[in-house]
């Protein structure tokens, strides 16, 4: 088994260290963020993530897992150097990658002959070459240290399984060599390896998540057009996605797609069009529909309403933005929220695991301790985040909360007739 580090203790990085430490290798992780280490090495994962925590403590339990401070000390006796840092947008939308340069400067001087530096993070077409020409500067003989992109696919809620059972491992290498090694790292996953040149992979990354934008957005599009003339998305949805060419994932119409992937990676993909000369048009449509899917959620609680949103209690279960997760990064939750409050609407919302810190990203927003806390007096609740709770309440006493029976379920997780025998006026997305 080989020698591990990964530099950089977040979500990508702490996945990627307790997953190679599952198979079997030594893995040390280096983390800027002492308490953060602190915590770590007592196997306290500050994530929400599914069958994370039971792997650090079985690495550290092994002691094939460990957490250091500081990226030097990670790396000192690595066969392989996992770059697993932020690489969030700038005011223009292209990858800021000072963190990672800054990673690349400090660990040069300690790093073992014959080692690989091995691109995690989410990273612009050129950062390969642009760590080599970091390497040469701070004195790296050329050859002396491998440079591969390995981009990862996990999905927040369901990283640990993406990791261990993964569709396809990509690597890019100019060096045959240098790819081979890498690959021998998942050898035990049986997973289909593509090794390609180094651009190649670092735009596999980009190109997936800005598909998976496409359908979220033409999902979205095609629920608009439902409303319009009659027909029910669901049906449509479900009559698409049995073409195998298109497949069910992401037809599920909501109020757009947020988070820390999906949002940033399309407006990477736009800078570095851009930069190249090249008008990526269905891409910027793509943009602006998710842009304008926000709005068209709120016009929704606006018509729920016709008395206006000023004065108005709006009660909202989900915050995050998507279940089995605790992230509210460009949650479109927030979004329709802060839109809300703006315009004098009072709310009240509710989210099984981030509630609490929501209000710092949108003042005025009152946290409740539970669904039904929320909706008390409320004269609409809008469902946001597809949280599974949600589809079980008792929607009798939900009712008997409320001052008006009302649903804005911007997630089409509830059943509609249930809800009108309820006595409910319920509106969903393209039903």
């Amino acid at each position: 088994m080989s020698t591990i580090a990964v530099v950089g203790g977040g979500y990508v990085g702490l996945t990627t260290a307790a997953c190679f430490a599952r198979l079997g290798h030594d893995v040390v992780c280096g983390e800027v963020d002492r308490e953060k280490v602190a915590r770590l090495s007592k196997g306290e994962v500050p994530v929400l993530e599914e069958g994370l925590p039971a792997l650090v403590a079985e690495g550290l339990a092994a002691r094939r897992l460990t957490f250091v401070v500081g990226a030097a000390t990670a790396v000192r006796n690595a066969e392989f150097v996992f770059l697993c840092v932020q690489t969030p947008p700038n005011e223009q939308g292209a990858a800021d990658l000072s963190v990672l340069e800054g990673a690349v400067r400090e660990i040069a001087p300690v790093l073992r002959p014959g080692s690989v530096i091995i691109n995690k993070s989410t990273v612009p077409v050129g950062t390969a070459a642009f760590v080599e020409r970091l390497l040469g500067e701070a004195g790296v003989a050329p050859g002396s240290v491998g440079v591969a992109s390995n981009p990862e696919f996990l999905r927040e809620g369901s990283a640990v399984r993406d990791f261990l059972e993964p569709d396809r491992v990509v690597i890019g290498c100019q060096d045959t060599g240098v790819a081979v090694r890498v690959s021998e790292l998942y050898r035990s996953l049986r997973a289909p390896i593509l090794v390609t040149d180094a651009a190649s992979a670092e735009l596999i990354k980009y190109a997936s998540n800005a598909f998976l934008a496409t359908k979220v957005s033409f999902i979205n599009e095609v629920a608009n057009l439902c409303e319009a003339v009659s027909a029910d998305v669901r049906e449509v949805a479900l009559g698409i996605g049995y073409d195998p060419r298109i497949g069910f994932e992401f037809l599920h119409p909501g109020p757009g797609f947020g988070g820390s992937c999906l949002p940033k990676d399309v407006a990477a993909l736009l800078q570095t069009s851009g930069e190249a000369g090249y008008e990526f048009r269905l891409l910027a449509a793509v943009a602006e529909v998710n842009a304008l899917q926000h709005g068209r959620i709120v016009d929704k609680i606006r018509a729920a309403v016709p008395a206006g949103l000023s004065g108005t209690r709006v009660a909202l279960w989900g915050l995050t933005f998507k279940a089995n997760t605790d992230d509210l990064r460009d949650s479109p939750a927030l979004g329709v929220a802060s839109t809300l409050v703006a315009e004098g609407a009072e709310i009240r919302a509710y989210d099984p695991v981030s509630g609490e810190r929501a209000s710092d990203w949108v003042p005025d927003l009152e946290v409740a301790a539970d669904p039904y806390e929320a909706c008390a007096d409320a004269d609409v609740v809008v469902v946001l985040t597809e949280w599974d709770e949600f589809r079980w309440l008792d929607f009798d006493r939900v009712g008997e909360l409320m001052r008006a029976r009302r649903i804005v379920d911007a997630r089409n997780l509830l059943d509609p007739a249930a809800m009108r025998k309820r006595g409910f006026a319920y509106e969903g997305l393209g039903r």
